[in-house]
């Protein structure tokens, strides 16, 4: 167990060191000089002023050069200064974001766990009846819609047409905090962005759970006068459970993507709607840096869902 954990943390490292490179090269090539972000254009610099703030900003040097003097920084946990808030450390600006994201993405994985699990079971023990067919749309409704679609058909109904729940934000601005609060602002977000984890998590339920329950051990169990539901729970979930495992782990890191057009439609204060501020403001610093976190939690996640899923099935072991 020890080497295959070791094996993953390395492959891990290796995507952390191409993604890094990934992120730096894809900014430098987006259209625009990054020196733009930090002149006035009220008040254009002269030509010595120009040459000046590219030797400040290390940007006369080669873009390898340029690239290991940032890895260096963000190895030690400096990851520069906002251009837009330059008193602002891009990590300390980071840590402010990353607890709303963080509940977000709890709340919507454990809605996502328990109702696509749930409905994976029901819609396999009740193959091909209208419960299982009333699922099945759902999933493929699930899966097929965009997260910033869902987002602004949810936030449409519920919100503007209903009035059932806030339109955005985390807290009602002026009232003192309270969880009810808290809660009512987060449901709607938290399901939206479960939907399409939810829906994907039910298909793969189903079908594992119907090619466990074709299995002569559970025909056994059956034929021995096992009531169903022990059937269900004790011998056939279980096993039905291991190939979920790996896809609960992906769905983390597609969660994170939908999170970020999610957080900018309901104006929740997390990373998401930082990273799509920076965007729009060109602040290359805190899009490098929330880019970089962002992947190291996905990274970290995977590898957290390989060591999970070789504690459950000994077989991956081998491998």
């Amino acid at each position: 167990m020890f080497q295959y954990g070791l094996r993953r943390l390395v492959i891990g490292f290796g995507m952390l060191i191409a993604l890094s490179m990934l992120i730096f090269l894809l900014l430098r090539l987006t259209p625009g000089n990054p020196i733009d972000a930090y002149i006035d254009p009220t008040t254009p610099p002269s030509p010595e002023q120009l040459a000046n703030l590219r030797v400040q900003l290390g940007l006369d040097k080669s873009l390898p050069v340029q690239y290991f003097a940032w890895l260096q920084q963000a190895v030690t946990g400096n990851l520069g200064f906002s251009i837009k808030r330059q008193d602002q450390p891009v990590l300390g600006l980071i840590m402010g974001r990353i607890g709303p994201t963080i509940l977000l993405m709890g709340s919507a994985l454990f809605i996502a766990i328990v109702a696509g699990i749930v409905t994976g079971v029901i819609s396999a023990v009740r193959r091909n009846s209208l419960t299982d067919l009333s699922f099945s749309v759902f999933a493929l409704v699930g899966i097929s819609s965009p997260a910033f679609l869902s987002a602004l058909i949810g936030l449409y109904i519920f919100a503007v047409r209903l009035k059932w729940v806030p339109a955005g934000g985390m807290l009602t601005p002026g009232s003192a905090f309270s969880l009810g609060d808290l809660i009512r602002h987060l449901i709607l977000p938290a399901s939206l962005l479960a939907a399409a984890q939810a829906a994907l998590i039910m298909r793969y339920m189903r079908s594992s759970m119907l090619e466990v329950l074709s299995q002569d051990y559970v025909r056994t169990a059956r034929a021995k006068g096992v009531k169903e539901y022990w059937v269900i729970a004790k011998h056939a979930l279980r096993n039905a459970l291991l190939p979920v495992v790996t896809v609960i782990g992906s769905t983390i890191g597609l969660a994170i993507g939908g999170a970020i057009f999610i957080e900018s439609v309901f104006n929740w204060p997390g990373m998401g709607l930082l990273l799509v501020n920076a965007v729009e403001t060109r602040d290359y610093p805190v899009i490098m840096g929330a880019t970089l976190v962002i992947g190291v939690c996905v990274i970290l996640i995977n590898l957290l869902t390989d060591i999970t899923y070789a504690f459950i099935d000994p077989r991956i072991k081998v491998g």
